[in-house]
C-alpha cells in the first residue's frame, strides 16, 4: 500500500486544514480555507455565515488535492475532525434551517428548545459535514458531550424518554451513532465526482476535536500531557475511565471507543487574541514582515523575544470573552509605563496563556493525584517557539512540537489508517506516523522568576479587580 495515501481533515473556528499523509505518516499536500467571520445579531449569540462550515471544508479539500502530485483516486479514506460543541438545526432534506451556531453561543449552554418546525434534525458540525460527504445521518458519538441525551456508559443515545425530554429532543431528531474509528459512510458519488476522488472511499468517524488533536500529538505514557493552543486553549492527559463528579477537569469522550481524555479548564478566545492584536497593530504589520520576507507571526516572535521574562511588568489578564457564570470580567492589562511597546503586549499576551494554563494544570493534576514530566504543544499557537520557551520555562518542562501542520488532521489520518489496517493497533501506528519536529527545555532562572510572578502576582490580580468590573457590568454590560 506505499502508494495509497489517506486525508484528514481538521475543521477549526478560524479554518479548515486538511492534510494529505502518504502511507509512513508524512504529508504529501496540504489545504486551508479561512472561515468568514461569524456574527452576533443579538448579544451572546456567535454564528457562522451562510454555509461557511460546509464551503471551508470543501475548498479545504480543493486546495489540498492541488497541491497534491499524486493520483486523488489514490487517496483510501478521510479521517473526518470537526469543531466540536456547536449546534446544526437542519430541514427534512438536510439543508441548513439556522445559522450554526458556534461553540461561543450562549445559546449552547442550555439544552435544545423546539421553536421551529422547519427544524427536523439537531446536530453537531461532524454530523453536519459528514452528512454533506457521505449522505448519511450517521455521527461520532465522542463529538457529543453536555446537552445532549448521550448514555456516556453505552456511547449511545439514551433510552430513557426523560433524559430525551430534559435535553428538548427525541429520538427522530437525532442522527445514529457510531464510534470513533467506524465509518460514518462512503464518499458520495457527487461530491466525488465535484472533487476527482474515488467514489465510496470510507469516511471515517473521530470524536471531538480535543480527543483528536491528542492522539495526532502521539501520546503514550500518562507521564504525558497535550496542550491545545487554538482558539479555545486547553490541556489534555488521556485515561481508560470516566471521572465522575470531576471539579477542575472535564472528562470528555476520547478518540477511542471508552477511553477519555481528561480536560482542563482552558482559556476561551486564547489564540484568538493573538488574532485580534495583530488586526489592532494593522497594515504596519504586514508591511514590516513583508519587508523581511516572514510572516507577520514570526516578526512579532523575532520582536518579542528580545524583551525580558515578565515583559517588563506588563501583565495580561485574558478574559476577551467572559464565561456565562462570570460575565462581568474582561480583558486586561496593567502595569504600562513608558518603555513598553507594542511587542511588550505582544509578549504579554503569550506569557498570560501561559500563567492561566499553569494554575488550571495544577488543579487538574492535584485532583486527580497525578504529575507530569513532558509537554507536547499542539495547534495553531504551537508554531511560535517563543510560546513553547515561555511555556517550557514556566512549567520547568521539556516541551515537543510535532512534526505536523494540523495534530487534528493527522490525528484523523490514524482514525483511517486503523480502520484501513485492523490487524494493527493504535500505539503501532503512532510510533510509525508521529515525529518530533522541535523541544525545548527550561532555563532554571526563567522558571524561578516566572513562578514568583505566577505566585505572587497574577494568581491575585482577580481579586482586586473582579468588584472593580462588577461596578462596570450594569454600565457597559
Amino acid at each position: 500500500m506505499d502508494k495509497h495515501y489517506v486525508m484528514g481533515i481538521d475543521n477549526g473556528t478560524q479554518s479548515t486544514k486538511v492534510v494529505i499523509f502518504d502511507w509512513d505518516g508524512n504529508e504529501v499536500a496540504y489545504g486551508m480555507c479561512p472561515l468568514k467571520e461569524t456574527f452576533a445579531p443579538e448579544p451572546g449569540m456567535c454564528l457562522h455565515p451562510d454555509d461557511d462550515l460546509w464551503d471551508s471544508v470543501f475548498y479545504a479539500i480543493q486546495d489540498s488535492l492541488r497541491n497534491f502530485s499524486g493520483d486523488p483516486k489514490s487517496i483510501k479514506g478521510i479521517g473526518l475532525c470537526t469543531i466540536r460543541s456547536c449546534r446544526i438545526l437542519l430541514k427534512r432534506d438536510g439543508s441548513l434551517a439556522y445559522p450554526v451556531m458556534n461553540w461561543m453561543d450562549a445559546r449552547l449552554a442550555r439544552p435544545y428548545q423546539h421553536k421551529d418546525d422547519d427544524v427536523k434534525y439537531v446536530t453537531t458540525t461532524s454530523g453536519y459535514i459528514g452528512f454533506r460527504l457521505t449522505g448519511e445521518k450517521n455521527d461520532s458519538a465522542g463529538n457529543y458531550e453536555m446537552n445532549w441525551p448521550l448514555d456516556r456508559t453505552t456511547w449511545d443515545w439514551s433510552e430513557d424518554p426523560e433524559v430525551m425530554k430534559q435535553n428538548g429532543l427525541n429520538r427522530d431528531m437525532l442522527f445514529n451513532l457510531k464510534k470513533p474509528g467506524e465509518k460514518l459512510g462512503l464518499l458520495c458519488t457527487e461530491v466525488a465526482e465535484e472533487l476527482g476522488l474515488q467514489k465510496n472511499i470510507p469516511v471515517v468517524a473521530t470524536s471531538n476535536d480535543k480527543s483528536v488533536e491528542v492522539l495526532g500529538a502521539g501520546l503514550n505514557h500518562k507521564k504525558s500531557m497535550v496542550l491545545s493552543l487554538g482558539t479555545y486553549i486547553s490541556a489534555l492527559i488521556p485515561r481508560d475511565r470516566n471521572y465522575e463528579n470531576a471539579i477542575n477537569f472535564f472528562p470528555t469522550l476520547g478518540v477511542r471507543p471508552f477511553q477519555y481524555v481528561y480536560e482542563s479548564n482552558g482559556v476561551r478566545r486564547g489564540m484568538w487574541t493573538v488574532s485580534w492584536f495583530k488586526k489592532m497593530i494593522g497594515k504596519e504589520l504586514q508591511e514590516q514582515a513583508c519587508s523581511l520576507g516572514i510572516t507577520e507571526e514570526d516578526f512579532l516572535n523575532q520582536e518579542a523575544e528580545k524583551i525580558a521574562p515578565g515583559s517588563e511588568g506588563l501583565i495580561t489578564i485574558l478574559d476577551w470573552l467572559s464565561t456565562p457564570d462570570k460575565p462581568y470580567r474582561k480583558g486586561i492589562m496593567l502595569g504600562f509605563d513608558e518603555k513598553h511597546s507594542r511587542y511588550h503586549m505582544y509578549r504579554s499576551i503569550l506569557e498570560a496563556i501561559a500563567y492561566h494554563m499553569k494554575s488550571n494544570v495544577e488543579m487538574m493534576l492535584e485532583e486527580i493525584n497525578e504529575n507530569i514530566k513532558e509537554i507536547i504543544v499542539i495547534g495553531g499557537g504551537a508554531k511560535s517557539d517563543l510560546m513553547m520557551q515561555i511555556l517550557s520555562d514556566l512549567f520547568g518542562l521539556p516541551v515537543h512540537r510535532r512534526n505536523s501542520e494540523s495534530g487534528a488532521a493527522l490525528g484523523a489520518a490514524i482514525n483511517v489508517y486503523h480502520y484501513l489496517t485492523p490487524n494493527k493497533t493504535i500505539p503501532e501506528i503512532l510510533s510509525e506516523v508521529v515525529k518530533t519536529e522541535k523541544t525545548c527545555y527550561p532555563i532554571y532562572e526563567n522558571h524561578l522568576f516566572y513562578n514568583k510572578v505566577n505566585d505572587d502576582v497574577v494568581k491575585q490580580i482577580r481579586d482586586s479587580t473582579d468588584q472593580i468590573l462588577k461596578y462596570m457590568y450594569p454600565i457597559f454590560g
